[in-house]
């Protein structure tokens, strides 16, 4: 990239989750952490929860082996510059993107992720709706602690690792300006995302999230996924036992999630995705911010 070069950006959303997306369909942009972070920051950048590269799988060295199945690679970076497996609202972001950019026909395709291939239904117009794989349940006791008090939090994997604490007031979540404290260290070694819940009414929660890399969001679509999960199993529902689908409404400060679980355990996530900006950096400043 040189001072003289242009490149393009857009800025889309996803229930407030939001995301500036790099176009670099051959894989020829370097971006480093530092750059990333610069371009996320919300007062000397353009401001992003994260960022999305969009690359053909085939052009990526950690996309290759998905190339036969799904063209197009998320490359998802959190919005300190460091990479993360997965992103739910980005995926449907990314796939936003894709349509607008005549790249894919509305309807169904697949969209490489570090965390596998996920198959995504994209309208012309309204929501999106994520397969978003399924939910990984796991054992290890936890325990998440702010201002005093502590909640045992369930351990459910999306493809990324989340901590689900179920709490009276989405207030005693605290400020989540700084990861909220939680033990043992050692369950997860990568960092975590930890949901807050309250209860809304039935088949309806609310929650706050701290995302790993990013701080507090307006949204995590991941994150409600673990949440309608873990909540499911609270309430004593198991699709896969049941053969019954089990459906929660996840309200998150962005907007609203709806998120079912179906009898084969895949959990599918449906919410607006919506770009709202396209434009190109000034050369010199992407210039210096990528050196």
């Amino acid at each position: 990239m040189t001072s003289t070069q242009r490149l393009p950006f857009l800025k889309g959303h996803g229930t407030e989750n939001d995301f500036v997306i790099v176009p670099d369909p051959d894989g020829r942009l370097g971006l480093p952490a530092a750059a990333v972070a610069r371009i996320c920051d919300r007062r000397a950048g353009l401001g992003g929860d994260g960022l999305l590269r969009v690359v053909r799988s085939a052009a990526h060295p950690e996309a290759r082996a998905q190339a036969d199945e799904a063209e197009w690679f998320m490359d998802y970076r959190n919005g300190d510059g460091s990479i993360a497996e997965m992103c739910g609202n980005g995926v449907r972001v990314f796939a936003r993107y894709l349509l607008h950019a005549g790249l894919v026909e509305a309807g169904d395709l697949a969209i490489a992720t570090r965390a596998g291939v996920r198959r995504v239904h994209v309208a012309k117009t309204g929501d999106v709706t994520v397969s978003m794989g399924r939910a990984e349940l796991r054992e290890e006791s936890v325990v998440v602690t702010v201002d005093g008090r502590s909640w045992p939090a369930r351990n459910v994997n999306m493809g990324n690792p989340h901590a689900v604490a179920f709490v009276d007031d989405l207030a005693h979540a605290g400020d989540l300006l700084a990861v909220p404290p939680f033990s043992p260290a050692s369950v997860y070694p990568d960092g975590v995302n930890i949901e807050f819940v309250v209860d809304r009414g039935p088949g309806r929660v609310a929650m706050r999230v701290h995302e790993r890399g990013s701080g507090e969001t307006r949204s995590c679509g991941t994150g409600a996924c673990a949440v309608a999960v873990a909540t499911a199993r609270r309430d004593g529902a198991d699709p896969t036992e049941t053969g019954t689908p089990v459906t929660y409404t996840v309200d998150v400060l962005g907007g609203s999630l709806s998120i079912t679980e179906l009898p084969d355990g895949t959990v599918e996530m449906t919410g607006p995705a919506e770009i709202v900006a396209e434009g190109t950096f000034t050369p010199a400043w992407v210039g210096a911010a990528l050196a």
